[in-house]
């Protein structure tokens, strides 16, 4: 309510949604990354799905949720900052960024230097993973070409609050 521009959510991810965008995730995924964990609900799946804490790393910008975050998840590493600093925080050889930033409310400048920013750090098959609420990818055609990449639209999760799609971003 303090910051809709910030959260861009009604309501927190669902558990169904948390489970489709970590459905690739295991426990020899190796190095994972998180955008936006806000409540952690995906960092929740992430673990849930065998991944070992330490090859977890999360980016968020609100201090209440770095603190919720840090309080809640002892041993996953919680970086105050934003998603843009990804390959000064952690390097390369990232299997997975999983994304739960508000996308379609920022700039294309801002969403094209956050997606660029996943692929400085992804391996040459890593994946970054998108939702969102509208009916196209969150990333510009414009964005998706310049960096090279292809989008695989996911399904529809409906049992989300609004319905959400996944989507899956690869080098192409």
């Amino acid at each position: 309510m303090r910051n809709p521009r910030q959260i861009s959510a009604i309501a927190p991810s669902s558990r169904v949604l948390a489970r489709a965008m970590t459905a690739k995730i295991g426990p020899h995924s190796g190095k994972v990354v998180e955008f936006g964990p806000g409540t952690g609900r995906f960092t929740e799946a992430i673990l849930a799905r065998g991944l070992p804490p330490e090859n977890l790393t999360l980016f968020e910008l609100d201090d209440e949720f770095v603190d919720f975050l840090r309080r809640k998840f002892p041993r996953v590493t919680v970086h105050k900052t934003g998603a843009q600093e990804v390959q000064a925080l952690v390097g390369s050889g990232v299997s997975t960024v999983i994304s739960g930033l508000p996308l379609l409310s920022m700039p294309d400048p801002v969403r094209r230097a956050i997606v660029g920013a996943a692929f400085d750090v992804l391996e040459p098959d890593g994946e970054y993973v998108q939702f969102t609420y509208g009916p196209r990818p969150p990333v510009p055609p414009e964005i998706i070409s310049d960096l090279g990449l292809a989008v695989d639209r996911g399904h529809k999760v409906w049992a989300n609050l609004p319905p959400a799609r996944v989507y899956r971003f690869r080098r192409a």
